[in-house]
């Protein structure tokens, strides 16, 4: 048993920040998964710009689409769900021997929507049902509207990763919106459903020169 699949056994997540059709392709992220027990994947537009730029496996689908789709960000996403949903199906058995609370993968929604809770809502909707996978979590930002979206995507059972927390009061005013989402899906008589959102910590320790990831989830 190596270090990092020791750390599963102690009941903690190790989940991956990056994602790229080489991890794919090669068997690295496989392999991650397999041998070192990573169980879950977060990405970014920023991550996937650097995929784009580096790995070769993109070359034919960004010259058939730059002559087919006039709008970069579809063609993006075009790009992109392909990738989320291998890496989806790739740790589906992991989602699925964890019963639900592990095995993920983030897409994000476009970061221009950051303050418009509305089509926050609509994005997140959109995306999930574009890549129509149960392990798949929708990314938005933990903005007031985002936090307005949040409760509303917990109402209609689309598992979120709120991001961009940094402060105590963030935390909260994000888990008031999910006690508040549960309980207006419950009072609507919606089907129960496995929620996880998430919270990741890592930026508020940089300055200490080092880095954390905590991930919470409650259960109905």
């Amino acid at each position: 048993m190596n270090i990092t699949q020791h750390v599963a056994t102690l009941g903690q997540s190790l989940w991956l920040d990056n994602l790229s059709r080489s991890l794919l392709h090669d068997g690295t992220l496989a392999r991650l998964v397999a041998e070192d027990g990573i169980s879950g994947v977060t990405s970014n537009p920023s991550i996937f710009q650097k995929a784009l730029a580096s790995s070769p496996y993109y070359a034919d689908d960004l010259m058939r689409l730059k002559a087919s789709e006039p709008d970069a960000e579809r063609r993006y996403e075009a790009l992109v769900i392909p990738d989320i949903q291998a890496a989806c199906d790739l740790l589906r058995p992991t989602h699925e021997a964890s019963g639900g609370n592990d095995g993920y993968v983030s897409l994000e929604v476009a970061p221009r929507w950051a303050y418009d809770s509305t089509r926050t809502v609509e994005e997140a909707q959109r995306l999930s049902a574009a890549v129509n996978r149960r392990n798949l979590l929708v990314k938005v930002p933990g903005t007031p509207e985002g936090v307005s979206a949040f409760e509303i995507l917990t109402m209609l059972g689309i598992n979120v990763n709120v991001t961009l927390l940094f402060s105590v009061a963030q935390t909260e005013a994000i888990f008031h919106a999910f006690i508040r989402g549960l309980n207006a899906r419950i009072a609507a008589s919606m089907r129960a459903y496995r929620p996880m959102p998430t919270y990741a910590t890592a930026r508020r320790w940089q300055a200490c020169s080092c880095r954390a990831s905590t991930r919470w989830s409650i259960r109905s």
